[in-house]
């Protein structure tokens, strides 16, 4: 668990090897509620390698001081991050 919003991360380890490398991170909104923008790859465990880009929207609640994660959404390819971004483009130039 983290106390901050700033120590929050996806990096994961399994048996001391990284499974998930967090490449870049937004911060969205902080508060009782934050919202954290991520980049990541995973690790292809036949090759040693990590994986292409990947990315994830988490959202946090802080309870008793420490963040809980409480809901995540995981864009699956480069092509589903541009339609997202196509279409909130298109909506927020409507405003």
């Amino acid at each position: 668990m983290s106390a901050t919003v700033e120590d929050l991360t996806i990096n994961y380890e399994e048996d001391g090897v990284q499974v998930v490398k967090e490449t870049g991170k937004e911060i969205l909104s902080k508060g009782a509620w934050t919202t954290i923008l991520y980049r990541f790859q995973n690790l292809d465990r036949k090759t040693g390698e990590f994986g292409k880009d990947m990315y994830t929207i988490r959202r946090y609640q802080k309870r008793q001081g420490e963040y809980i994660t409480k809901s995540k959404f995981n864009i699956s390819s480069t092509e589903q991050a541009k339609k997202i971004i196509d279409t909130l483009s298109k909506w927020t130039s409507e405003d």
